[in-house]
């Protein structure tokens, strides 16, 4: 019996068909638990109150469900987030690469708003029309301004909605686009001179931005801008245990959603990799008893739970699942060898000033990243 085609357009909306699921479908289930058990009153704009957005984010229990954490750090800066959004003051998350903050604030606005997708991606090439509103500009010529022509940003989408916004990488614009949000976050309000009007933010409306400290000096936010936002930092994991813990729970989830047909990472090879990245990234050993070289690229943790189901990807594809040495080293050669002659360099005085005296347990992966780096 032949099979029928698939209809490409229920494929396109299928949630089990995306690549990458945005928070408010992968937790669709817990987010209406918490909606059903909420016995707090939710803010005006907001699906929930700022108790059940709370647990949603850092973990618990809403009636029989568990509640998965999405954030594993202080939950105090959480709590300080969702103060900030419970009043007209903007949110700006600040952090190392990797330190969680687009992944908190995607969670956040799913939380809050239902929808984690109106997003303003800052780059060099963002233009305040990005911010603010553009034209379809076939329509402008044949008929002139017409509220049909105008296109609406994710930021005016929001205002309208009285939805949570999001603004990516906001120090990597221009100062002109960064100075386009200063006006609608003190006025809450957009015009449109060209129709004689002027969009009015709802209740819920708030901005939380995201900034990497790494771009600092890139195109620095003035104070006028800054006294508009409640900064919050967002630190690399304190210890140990809770880094291996992140790594853990994100690998498990990620080679769920791409049904990658290997063996999760055993304890060790997290602790390996947690342990390696820990000390490139401090510029010292755990113990604290000798100095190592940083490489130039970012070791993060995200770049570790990338690299574990990269590493997870090759031993499915070609071996036999379980992960081994060999698939680490050609993980770890990738995530930390960004810059060849400088961080080669780095990597291979790691491996024999301090990987190659740790042991028998370490000598396997100490041979594999030797003969790709060598």
């Amino acid at each position: 019996m032949t099979k029928p085609a698939a209809n490409p357009n229920t494929a396109a909306n299928s949630g089990a068909e995306l690549l990458r699921q945005p928070a408010e479908t992968l937790y669709a289930e817990e987010l209406e638990e918490l909606r059903k058990t909420d016995g707090g009153k939710a803010p005006a704009g907001w699906s929930m109150s700022p108790r059940a957005v709370l647990t949603f984010i850092t973990g618990g229990k809403a009636g029989k469900k568990i509640i998965t954490p999405k954030y594993m750090g202080n939950n105090r800066l959480v709590e300080m987030a969702i103060a900030t959004l419970v009043t007209d003051r903007a949110l700006l998350l600040i952090g190392e690469p990797g330190t969680a903050k687009s992944w908190l604030s995607e969670n956040l606005a799913a939380a809050v708003s239902g929808s984690s997708g109106l997003i303003v991606q800052g780059t060099a090439g963002t233009t305040e029309e990005h911010v603010r509103y553009s034209w379809n500009y076939a329509m402008l010529l044949a008929n002139g301004p017409s509220p049909e022509a105008l296109v609406k940003s994710p930021v005016m989408r929001a205002m309208e909605d009285g939805r949570l916004a999001r603004f990516e990488e906001i120090s990597r614009c221009a100062s002109e686009v960064q100075d386009a949000l200063i006006s609608i976050l003190s006025e809450k309000t957009i015009s449109v001179p060209e129709l004689g009007v002027e969009t009015g933010a709802r209740k819920g409306f708030s901005i939380i931005a995201t900034a990497n400290t790494r771009d600092k000096g890139v195109n620095e936010m003035s104070a006028a801008l800054k006294r508009r936002f409640n900064i919050i930092v967002l630190p690399a994991p304190a210890d140990m245990e809770t880094e291996v813990e992140i790594v853990r729970k994100r690998v498990a989830e990620i080679s769920a959603s791409y049904e990658l047909q290997a063996s999760l990472p055993a304890e060790e090879a997290l602790v390996k990799v947690v342990t390696i990245f820990r000390e490139l990234r401090s510029g010292m050993t755990l113990d604290k008893k000798e100095k190592v070289k940083s490489p130039g690229g970012a070791i993060s943790t995200a770049e570790a739970i990338s690299l574990l189901t990269g590493s997870m990807a090759l031993a499915a594809s070609f071996g036999n699942g379980e992960l081994r040495d060999e698939d680490l080293a050609a993980g770890l050669q990738g995530a930390i060898v960004k810059d060849d002659d400088k961080d080669r360099l780095v990597w291979k005085e790691y491996l024999d000033q301090i990987m190659k005296k740790r042991g028998s347990s370490w000598r396997g992966l100490y041979q594999a990243c030797m003969e790709l780096n060598g």
